[in-house]
Parts: structure tokens; C-alpha cells; sequence
């Protein structure tokens, strides 16, 4: 109250509507920034892959090499299509950084003939891989 018998009448503050919208951006960055930074991103195959159907269940070695093995033979590493030949020199020369010795995972079609995806798990065999992996999907 004034001197004079009047009251003071407070200013009444006008809500600024993006201060409430501000906390919301914040925390779907933090959850945007913590999911790229903890996501795990698996390599795509660069051509069509069908999954083979297991049976058994088994969780691959994070750190072996993915070889993508197409219905028509083709083969492709880290992306790349490659040869047979070229496939076993740079799995040959891959150091590891695992103690257990140089690993792979091979991800063939289940259209591919069997006697191709041996063939090409001898060759790897050969160029010195200690552990090869066949990934499938599980039997439902």
C-alpha cells in the first residue's frame, strides 16, 4: 500500500511459451547424443542377403572380420565386392587384436550352393583363420 491508500499492483509477467519447450529439446538431444554414442552399428551387406535358418544359438566375436557371400557367389568385404583370391590376402594379412588368433564371420545367402560357401570356408581355412563363423539367423 501507498501513502495515499492505494495499492501497488504487481506487474503480472507474460509466460514465454518456448521456456517450456526448452527442457524438452534438451533432454531429446541428450537421449539423441547418448544413443549414437552407446548404439552399436552391425555392416550392411552391400547386396541382397537371405539368412541361413539355424537351429542353434550362438553370439559371434565382436571384433571378427564380416564376409558377405551372395546367392550368386559374389563375395564382398567392409562393403567392398571382392574376389577369392583378393579375400584371402586381406584376410591373411589382418593382424588381430584378440589373443585366440585372426577370426571370421561369414554371412552367406541361404540361396547359395553349399558346395560354393565350402569352398570358400577351405580357402579361408587356408589363408590361416583359426576361427570361422557361419552366421545364421535362429529357427522360429
Amino acid at each position: 500500500m501507498i501513502g495515499d491508500g492505494r495499492f501497488f499492483r504487481r506487474q503480472q509477467r507474460v509466460p514465454d511459451e518456448d521456456a517450456r519447450v526448452l527442457p524438452l529439446i534438451n533432454i531429446v538431444f541428450l537421449l539423441l547424443i547418448f544413443f549414437l554414442i552407446t548404439g552399436h552399428l552391425s555392416i550392411q551387406a552391400p547386396f541382397e542377403l537371405e539368412p541361413v535358418q539355424s537351429a542353434s544359438g550362438s553370439h559371434p566375436h565382436t571384433d571378427d572380420l564380416t564376409v558377405f557371400m551372395g546367392a550368386d557367389g559374389r563375395l564382398a568385404i567392409e562393403g567392398e565386392s571382392v574376389t577369392l583370391p583378393e579375400l584371402e590376402v586381406l584376410v591373411g594379412n589382418r593382424p588381430t587384436a584378440s589373443g585366440d588368433g585372426p577370426g571370421v564371420r561369414l554371412q552367406a545367402d541361404g540361396r547359395t550352393e553349399a558346395i560354393r560357401v565350402v569352398e570358400v570356408m577351405e580357402r579361408l581355412r587356408a589363408s590361416g583363420i583359426e576361427r570361422l563363423e557361419l552366421l545364421t539367423l535362429p529357427d522360429r
